[in-house]
């Protein structure tokens, strides 16, 4: 029932952000126009502004607190603790009308009528300037979990009052320009899910870090939301791709187990304490996958209905195993930049990070790390240093615009830490569990967040070039530049960069990073000796539902993620293309590997696919290019194969992925082939009945075509794919290629580092180039100059 001061969910709707603040109107909106898609929001109600206004009339508080907070230093907050502490002190001495109290326990009773003994609620502040797309106020204001007892609620009210003049709450208030006495405070009391028994987390609808807005971002630890708030644990992660969970299929790009060291639960009597997890609990994943694709429909749902990017909390009770939503408010950092500026660093530490954790942001900065374990130790930190804690909390805000980097030994991507460092432009590195004990207090440190997913710490000043780029100025062409792609974290950011997507991405490099287990070892797992490696494989894979499986979910996430971050444009992945040496380095591989003289041209590339010593393994590999393809619908992913030496080899491998469930024109499935062996290129028409396109691998060509092992300082200085021989070469594969009418691009460095090589790949009519991401750009206005040449010619 709706009164002056209180007002249920079901009455409530977005546009009563004035009347309940915003965090309660979108409860409302939610509860009351997604419930028919499913989505489960617990009810509750929630006090009015009004109701907060009468309390500041009732106690004639207004005149006071606006008196005292006009003493503030509003420059430098030189007096802010004692300012948020004489208006905390007048609030809290401030006694809650009867009228309202009575009207709040009213409520609170209609709610719990169904439960003899009252139910647990939270009750949650909500600022009639908070949750909006500019400014989310998240976490200045208090909230109270497992509040049961309508006089508990109503003392529970009351300090959320109180929380409007914390001390973060008024400076964050200053620096977004509202006026202090004009925000009012609503309360919402909502039904508490029974997430101390279940799990609890976070969701964005964009990925935080780039700002990619195709997927959705969700974490969760065990227990109750608040220590994957505050950044408490490292929480598990999955990443979700919207398009494909639209046509309902497997959309988790990605899963990944954090240590969720701790488990809040209820306290008997009410409040909450935190426990230790267990080890099995820790090695759980919170959600199994028809969770995350239920829960990630409904974010989705909610990002469609509110017509934006959003923050979203969720929870599943342990009692009935359902999932709930409990708040949703815009996302307002990534989703109001532009990823139209490329900062570009060049980095090479010589010495190896002494600790490491999750990147936020993509910078790198040095400076004095201030070790700052409470506010006690603020005066500490002196402008331009960068502070190291356990922990952040809301009540650092002011403190940390000062630091130009955060170091935590907790946390995860969506904690506090990482959400101020994103709206100060600052990077951080977080969950790096032991940053306070390794880093000594004035140490000077280096932090990189340049280096993908990973954040490294390094001692010392250190030196790195810095290069921006301004996106929106790069010329488009008719070649097409597309990316050498190693690493999938990197997919999201490198996506808005102009590109047509990825013209090799080399599975070897995902195998040894992801995987590290050799192939053939997870076939043939019993024949292994009892040694160090197999126990390390045993702990990789016990996880998962077979050893087998391991590798074909992580290869096939690993190439989902990437060929999701440029979908729908091309993503073209080869095959294995390890050495015998490279293989062996594999956990498990040894066995599996025989020793050659020169593994160049030796075992590898196709010759290995066919052969019993690694057909198996190449069934694995199929099997995950599979799972991408069909099962996760991203049939822009298309397969290469490397070191193909002659076209008989070439049919027999179609052959055996026919056999593994491959054929070329399934569902448009394209094979092509490396060209990087002089047989290639003379037999180039034969290769093309076979294969559906080229790709001209620069360095293994020109090495083979001039006899050179590139490797080798004796004779490397001679190896130059601007030779005649191997300029050669090349012209006649493309032209080759022509003829036949089918597709042919190079990978290579040369064509950024030479625009007269990039001139001659233009002239001869290449499809596509594709470079590292570091050179991507200069390759880019390489190719333009050229075509602008080649034009003018014509002309």
């Amino acid at each position: 029932m709706q009164t002056d001061f209180t007002i249920p969910f079901a009455q409530i709707s977005n546009r009563d952000v004035a009347l309940v603040g915003g965090k309660n109107a979108s409860l409302g909106e939610m509860f009351n126009n997604l419930s028919a898609k499913g989505i489960l929001v617990p009810n509750g109600f929630a006090t009015t502004a009004e109701a907060f206004r009468y309390f500041l009339r009732e106690n004639k508080l207004e005149a006071k607190v606006t008196a005292t907070l006009s003493k503030l230093d509003a420059q430098n907050f030189s007096n802010l603790p004692q300012i948020g502490q004489e208006a905390r002190r007048l609030m809290a001495e401030a006694k809650m009308p009867e009228a309202l109290a009575m009207q709040i326990k009213i409520a609170y009773n209609e709610l719990s009528a169904q439960s003899k003994d009252g139910i647990a609620v939270a009750v949650r502040s909500s600022a009639t300037a908070e949750d909006l797309p500019t400014a989310s106020f998240a976490g200045q204001h208090e909230s109270f979990l497992n509040i049961i007892g309508a006089d508990a609620v109503v003392d529970a009210c009351h300090r959320c009052y109180i929380s409007l003049f914390h001390d973060r709450a008024i400076k964050y208030r200053i620096d977004n320009h509202f006026e202090h006495m004009q925000v009012a405070l609503s309360c919402g009391v909502q039904k508490m899910v029974r997430s101390d028994l279940g799990a609890a987390g976070v969701a964005f609808t964009l990925d935080p870090e780039s700002g990619f807005r195709e997927v959705i971002y969700i974490t969760g630890a065990w227990g109750l939301g608040e220590n994957v708030v505050q950044g408490a644990v490292g929480p598990d992660e999955f990443l979700v791709f919207k398009p494909t969970l639209a046509k309902g299929l497997d959309a988790v790009l990605k899963k990944k187990a954090g240590e969720k060291e701790k488990t809040m639960v209820y306290a008997t009597g009410g409040g909450i304490v935190n426990h230790e997890t267990s080890l099995e609990k820790r090695k759980q994943l919170v959600l199994d996958d028809s969770e995350v694709h239920r829960l990630a429909t409904w974010c989705l749902s909610i990002e469609q209905h509110y017509g934006m990017p959003m923050d979203i909390e969720w929870a599943k009770d342990g009692i009935d195993q359902k999932l709930y939503i409990v708040q949703a408010r815009p996302e307002t950092v990534k989703s109001r930049t532009t990823a139209n500026v490329a900062k570009t660093f060049s980095f090479h530490p010589t010495e190896k990070e002494i600790c490491k954790g999750k990147a936020v942001g993509k910078s790198i900065v040095s400076g004095k790390a201030c070790i700052i374990h409470s506010l006690d130790d603020a005066q500490k930190l002196k402008p331009g240093e960068i502070i190291v804690a356990d922990i952040t909390n809301p009540d650092w805000n002011a403190l940390l615009k000062k630091a130009v980097c955060i170091v935590t030994n907790k946390g995860g991507r969506t904690s506090h830490a990482s959400i101020v460092a994103r709206e100060l432009g600052i990077p951080a590195v977080v969950g790096t569990n032991h940053a306070t004990e390794v880093i000594k207090d004035g140490q000077e440190i280096t932090v990189s967040c340049a280096e993908a997913e990973v954040g490294k710490v390094y001692n010392g000043k250190l030196q790195w070039e810095e290069k921006l780029q301004v996106l929106d100025n790069i010329p488009a062409t008719r070649t097409a530049p597309m990316f050498i792609l190693a690493n999938p974290d990197r997919a999201f950011e490198l996506s808005f960069y102009p590109n047509k997507g990825v013209g090799l991405l080399r599975m070897e490099f995902i195998i040894n990073n992801a995987i590290a287990v050799h192939p053939m070892a997870l076939v043939k797992y019993d024949e292994l000796p009892d040694d160090a490696e197999k126990e390390k494989i045993a702990a990789l894979t016990a996880p998962y539902k077979s050893r087998q499986a391991y590798f074909i979910e992580k290869l096939s996430r690993a190439v989902a993620q990437v060929a999701a971050a440029f979908y729908p444009k091309d993503v073209i992945v080869r095959m294995s293309d390890f050495k015998t040496n490279e293989y062996a380095s594999l956990l498990g591989g040894k066995i599996f590997e025989p020793e050659e003289e020169n593994p160049m041209l030796g075992f590898r590339g196709a010759s290995r696919y066919y052969n019993e010593r690694y057909k198996e393994g190449f069934r694995l590999e199929c099997e995950a290019m599979k799972t991408v393809r069909i099962q996760m619908g991203l049939t822009n992913v298309k397969l290469m194969i490397p070191f193909c030496r002659t076209v008989e080899e070439g049919r027999k491998v179609i052959e055996i992925m026919d056999e593994f469930g491959l054929k070329r024109g399934d569902n448009g499935l394209e094979v092509y082939v490396m060209v990087e062996i002089p047989s290639n290129v003379l037999l180039a028409e034969e290769f093309a009945k076979v294969f559906d396109g080229f790709s001209i691998g620069s360095n293994d060509l020109t090495q083979l075509t001039l006899g050179i092992d590139r490797d080798s300082s004796i004779v490397s200085d001679i190896f130059n794919e601007r030779n005649a021989a191997a300029k050669w070469m090349f012209a006649t594969a493309i032209q080759k290629a022509k003829q036949a009418g089918i597709k042919i691009g190079l990978c290579g460095q040369a064509p950024s580092d030479y625009p007269e090589f990039a001139q001659f790949l233009v002239e001869q009519g290449i499809d596509s180039i594709s470079f590292t991401p570091d050179a991507l750009l200069k390759g880019v206005e390489n190719i333009h100059a050229a075509e602008v040449q080649l034009s003018n010619t014509v002309k």
